[in-house]
């Protein structure tokens, strides 16, 4: 497999667009994309809430070649 160089997230980039950086061991953020608790009786924005950080969470390890 060939790895790609991880480049760091800029903190000041990040906190520009209003987020905090955050680093994640690569087994927790495999394990938060597949997390969902969500059932029919989930509020919309907690389905899209829970849905932006899992697609969030597979693409950090997508950019990380993971």
């Amino acid at each position: 497999m060939d790895e790609r160089p991880v480049v760091p997230t800029d903190p000041d980039a990040e906190a520009a667009q209003g987020r905090v950086a955050l680093w994640l061991d690569p087994d927790d953020l495999r394990w938060l994309r597949h997390r969902c608790d969500c059932d029919d009786d989930t509020p919309e924005d907690e389905r899209d809430r829970c849905a932006r950080v899992r697609f969030r969470a597979s693409a950090a390890l997508h950019k990380a070649g993971l």
